[in-house]
C-alpha cells in the first residue's frame, strides 16, 4: 500500500561484485538481509542496518542482463563502485512529477505501467549530487510499523530471494549496529535543505551552522553537511556502534559524529 507521505525507504550502492560490502555490513555491522531478485539491467538485493526500533535499509545492486539495460553497468564503468541513488516512496507518482516539473525540476526515466511499482528520477545535477528516484509501490515492501516482526520472521525463515544470486552473508559479530545517517556532502546548506526538506518532506531534527539532520517517517535519515567548494554527493554512512571509519568499495562507513 502506498504510504500518505513522502518516505525515504533506502540508499543503494554499486558495484560490479557487492559481496565485500555485504559482508562487512552483516559481519561487523550484524545487518539482517531482507531480499533480493534480479531486474532489467541489474540484481538488488537489500539489507537492513539496524534494529526492531531504528536503523536503515541498505540497497547492493550489481548489472545484469546489461545488453538490455546497461545503465547500470556503464555506472559501474564509470565510477567502479560507491553510492548510486536515494529512493523515497511517495504516495502518487504522477502528482509529484507535476509538482517536481512546476518546481523547475526535469525528472527522466518515468515509468508508469506497472501499477505495483512506479518510478522517475531525478539526476545528480537537479538533486546535490546523487540520483534521487521517485517511487510509488503498492505492495511487496514491509511496513516500518512492524519493522520487529519483519527482522524476526526473516532471522527465523531467512530473505527471500527470487533468485537468490547473492554471496553467502558473514556470521554477525554482536548485537546489530544503526544506521543513523546518510551524510550529504553540499557546498551551499541553504540549497540542499530547500531540496531535501523543502521538495522530499523531510523532518528537520538538528540544525547547526554546518550541518543539518533530516528524517522521513519510516526512521531513515540524512545529515547535510556544508562545505564550501566542494563537490555535492553521499559522503559517508555514519553507523552507531562502528569505532572506527572503514572504506569497502568507495562508500565510507563512520561513527556519528
Amino acid at each position: 500500500m502506498a504510504t500518505s507521505q513522502y518516505d525515504l525507504d533506502h540508499i543503494a550502492l554499486a558495484a560490479a561484485d557487492t559481496t565485500p560490502v555485504l559482508r562487512f555490513l552483516t559481519g561487523p555491522c550484524s545487518a539482517t538481509v531482507l531480499w533480493g531478485g534480479q531486474g532489467i539491467g541489474f540484481r538488488p538485493m537489500q539489507v537492513f542496518v539496524g534494529t526492531g526500533i531504528e536503523g536503515m535499509k541498505i540497497e547492493l545492486l550489481e548489472p545484469w542482463a546489461a545488453e538490455q539495460n546497461d545503465f547500470l553497468e556503464r555506472f559501474v564503468a564509470r565510477h567502479v563502485h560507491g553510492p548510486h541513488h536515494l529512493t523515497f516512496k511517495v504516495p502518487d507518482l504522477a502528482v509529484a512529477i507535476e509538482r517536481f516539473r512546476g518546481a523547475g525540476f526535469k525528472p527522466v526515466g518515468i515509468d508508469l505501467r506497472d501499477p505495483e511499482w512506479k518510478e522517475c528520477f531525478l539526476l545528480p545535477k537537479e538533486a546535490h549530487g546523487t540520483v534521487v528516484q521517485l517511487a510509488e509501490t503498492n505492495g511487496g515492501d514491509f511496513d516500518y510499523l512492524d519493522r520487529s516482526a519483519m527482522l524476526e520472521a526473516i532471522r527465523r525463515n531467512g530473505a527471500e530471494g527470487n533468485p537468490r544470486w547473492w554471496a553467502d552473508p558473514a556470521a554477525p559479530d554482536g548485537e546489530p549496529l544503526v544506521l543513523q545517517h546518510v551524510v550529504i556532502r553540499s557546498p551551499a546548506l541553504s540549497s540542499a535543505l530547500g531540496f531535501f526538506a523543502g521538495m522530499l518532506h523531510g523532518h528537520i531534527e538538528r540544525e547547526s551552522a554546518d550541518r543539518v539532520e533530516l528524517s522521513w517517517p519510516g526512521g531513515a535519515a540524512i545529515a547535510i553537511e556544508e562545505h564550501l567548494g566542494a563537490l555535492p554527493g553521499v559522503d559517508r554512512l555514519e553507523i552507531a556502534g562502528l569505532d572506527t571509519e572503514v572504506e569497502v568499495l568507495g562508500t565510507r562507513f563512520a561513527p556519528p559524529r
